[in-house]
């Protein structure tokens, strides 16, 4: 930003060495796994899948419904603390290697911008001109490029939420077939090339609220992408020949590279700021440099405040402790959540206005159930009266009532219990679902009905 609050673009030099390797490789496999999840199945389900609109999620291919929410809150609440705990640790890495805002930015349109526009003075040269025949047509097919590589994005991140069979037959059905899904696609596709193309840094600089946690959760232990002010100040041009140190000049050459590589257009040399999204473009120009002149590198590293302010290595705090004390308690109820999730739930409810009846000299309650597989095999189940032991089950069809995996079955059956056996107008029982080998899947308490009896 300058000083009158008009955005100053940010043009930065494409950026090479041994980390900006590391990054590309990174984020070539978190790419690779952005498009091709969509497309595996583990035992016929998805392996991941957020459908909101059917209340249907699958992680690793195991089936989670509204039943589950919690879990999968408590999930959320793990994954939440174990950022908490890197960025304690070491600071904004998920930011610089991990987030998709910086993947889909440097790893696709940046690249696509290198490509068509050039590097950082191709791309000034070309902004300051006139609206030539060659500016029009760079911009026009980086424009172009950028919309279809925003709609691709779009559908991969649809095949998330509804599957990647109901997106292939959505595309091949047209827009009129599927009116909702088609405006729903073009919004979020203009909103993922206003991101990429115009928005860009700002979204970390402005939008996202990780940026802003760390003035709370890192301190002078945490791992960050720092200038070594130490070594580095007394900043002076390089000159070929010159005891620098006995001339009282620092190792930084004050050639800015490490400024114009920025993608958030900071000087890391002004200490540690909110922009900085740790992408390391900052250390591998710096390396770069000191390696032509003949200095040491590391003049911009990974390190913490400590480390170079007083030469302290890096320590385990107490805090981060206390945080991986938690996490790890979390995750094992996660686990234990996770492992010990049933394998069916069923639900037996009295139909709304509906009473007992006498035949026989037995009272008959009717209920309705409904069975929820939770897995991805078929289950054969049948229906006993736990408590009390003497209730007799009256199936309206078979007494073996087949539910399929991932899938609600629902039914009717009747309970009844003697007459002389009552002994409350209402009274507690209990449910019980078996497979076939006997096994008590799941059960249900709900209360039976009978006439008025006066308790003497």
């Amino acid at each position: 930003m300058y000083q009158s609050g008009k955005r100053k673009w940010v043009y930065p030099r494409k950026p090479k060495g041994k980390y900006t390797n590391y990054r590309n490789l990174v984020s070539y496999i978190l790419l690779l796994v952005y498009f091709v999840v969509p497309f595996i199945k583990i035992n016929g389900n998805p392996l991941i899948l957020f459908n909101v609109i059917d209340r249907a999620f699958f992680i690793f291919g195991q089936p989670f419904y509204p039943q589950d929410f919690f879990i999968l809150t408590l999930g959320a609440i793990v994954s939440l603390i174990s950022i908490i705990i890197f960025t304690i640790a070491f600071g904004r890495i998920f930011c610089g290697w991990i987030c998709p805002q910086t993947i889909f930015m440097e790893s696709i349109f940046r690249k696509i911008e290198y490509i068509i526009e050039g590097d950082r003075n191709s791309q000034m040269r070309l902004d300051r001109q006139e609206w030539n025949t060659e500016k029009i047509w760079k911009r026009s097919l980086k424009w172009t490029v950028y919309l279809i590589t925003s709609l691709i994005i779009t559908h991969f991140m649809f095949m998330y939420i509804v599957g990647y069979e109901e997106v292939l037959k959505i595309v091949s059905e047209g827009p009129f077939t599927h009116p909702t899904n088609f405006i729903v696609m073009i919004l979020l596709t203009a909103a993922f090339y206003f991101v990429f193309a115009w928005f860009r840094e700002q979204v970390c600089t402005l939008v996202c609220p990780y940026g802003r946690l760390q003035g709370v959760l890192i301190d002078k232990d945490t791992v960050n992408v720092f200038y070594d002010f130490n070594r580095g100040e007394g900043r002076s041009k390089w000159r070929k020949g010159e005891d620098r140190k006995a001339a009282g000049k620092g190792d930084c050459i004050d050639c800015h590279q490490c400024v114009v590589v920025c993608p958030t257009g900071i000087d890391i040399r002004d200490g540690q700021q909110l922009e900085c999204i740790n992408c390391t473009a900052c250390i591998d120009a710096c390396d770069e440099v000191m390696e032509k002149v003949g200095l040491p590198k590391g003049l911009i590293r990974y390190a913490t405040e400590n480390e170079i302010e007083n030469q302290t290595p890096f320590k385990f705090t107490g805090r981060m402790k206390g945080f991986a004390i938690v996490l790890a308690l979390l995750t094992g109820i996660l686990g234990y959540l996770l492992t010990s999730r049933g394998e069916m739930e069923a639900k037996f409810i009295k139909p709304a206005g509906s009473t007992f009846f006498v035949r026989d000299g037995k009272i008959t309650n009717t209920y309705n159930y409904t069975f929820l597989n939770k897995t991805n095999d078929k289950k054969v189940v049948t229906i006993k009266v736990i408590e009390p032991i003497h209730g007799e089950i009256i199936y309206s069809a078979s007494s073996k009532i087949t539910v399929d995996r991932d899938k609600i079955t629902k039914g009717t059956i009747n309970i009844s219990f003697p007459e002389d056996d009552m002994t409350l107008s209402k009274q507690n029982i209990t449910i019980g679902v078996y497979d076939l080998k006997g096994k008590l899947i799941d059960s249900y308490k709900t209360y039976f009905e009978g006439p008025f009896k006066l308790q003497f």
